[in-house]
């Protein structure tokens, strides 16, 4: 008797389990309109009982939204999948993450884990130097930006508003020799600083600008596309956002969304991200065409917490570096 009570009391979690991951799932992303609708669709046909319904904007965009509707006391999202760890530390600290430690992080580097398991990378989307086919040198080094031949001649997004310029900005000033002083040598080179990403690829594909400091897929992209432009990982290293994703601690389905951090971690969920063109976070799902082997980029260290705390101090040493 106490075996059948024990498995039917087994069927009812199991059952109980099943049912609790349906129904409404929704999405804040920064990811571009086709990658999220990829996402939603390859999770929905893993998960058919569960509906995503997703948000898309830049990460500042993003957050401003949730911000509001935190003010109004209806924040809508249950996830949070957008570009950088500095918004997610934020976010942490103020308590509005949920933790999910039983996630399966076993395939992943553990230096790129949040240690609480309050978020988790998806991708590892590097910036590096992308240059037109008609500059007058092929750059290896960062410090080739800051030759007299690129004088004039090169664009980067700013780091006042790109999440991901601002992390790349930390880092290397954090690992290159001089730390500041090497975006001084790129203010005295005529560098200029705006926008985002898109705005540099622009810049340096219409042959504007012919050297420009982006992230990785953009430029491959456009190449594959027939664009006129290369990309370049310098040889001190590359600064890299990892996409992270969270639930929110005010998930209305905490259940659907712990699979769909689920989805997005499995080696299925990493090798969409390299079918979609990304470096995956874990190394068994291969890369995208184009890219050099893993074993070729390095990514340079970032101190996410001591980011977050630095922000204002750093886009103002920023602003005053490159004269905005």
């Amino acid at each position: 008797m106490r075996k059948i009570i024990l498995a039917s009391l087994l069927m009812a979690a199991a059952i109980g389990q099943s049912f609790a991951a349906d129904g409404k799932l929704v999405l804040y992303t920064s990811q571009p309109n086709t990658d999220a609708q990829q996402t939603a669709d390859a999770f929905m046909a893993k998960n058919p009982g569960i509906t995503v319904e997703w948000v898309r904007d830049g990460t500042p965009k993003i957050m401003a939204k949730l911000r509001a509707e935190i003010e109004a006391g209806q924040p809508q999202p249950d996830l949070l999948l957008i570009a950088d760890v500095v918004t997610m530390e934020g976010l942490k600290k103020e308590g509005r993450l949920l933790a999910y430690p039983e996630a399966d992080v076993s395939a992943f580097d553990a230096g790129l884990m949040d240690k609480d398991g309050a978020y988790f990378p998806t991708k590892l989307i590097t910036t590096g130097i992308v240059y037109n086919t008609k500059a007058p040198f092929v750059p290896a080094s960062w410090q080739d930006l800051a030759k007299p031949e690129a004088k004039g001649l090169i664009a980067m997004p700013s780091p006042l508003t790109s999440g991901a310029a601002l992390i790349h900005t930390v880092t290397l000033t954090e690992n290159l020799a001089g730390g500041w002083d090497y975006y001084a040598s790129l203010a005295a080179n005529g560098a200029q600083a705006a926008g985002g990403n898109g705005d540099v690829l622009k810049a340096v594909s219409g042959g504007d600008k012919l050297f420009g400091m982006i992230v990785d897929y953009m430029p491959i992209r456009e190449k594959a596309k027939g664009a006129p432009v290369e990309f370049v990982f310098p040889t001190e290293g590359v600064s890299a956002v990892t996409e992270p994703v969270a639930i929110l601690s005010t998930a209305k389905n905490p259940d659907a969304a712990k699979a769909f951090v689920d989805f997005l971690l499995s080696k299925e969920g990493q090798e969409l991200a390299v079918s979609q063109g990304y470096i995956p976070a874990r190394a068994d799902a291969g890369l995208p065409a184009g890219y050099p082997d893993r074993s070729a980029i390095k990514v340079l260290g970032f101190d996410a917490a001591a980011a977050l705390a630095n922000e204002t101090a750093n886009k103002e040493k920023f602003s005053e570096m490159m004269g905005q």
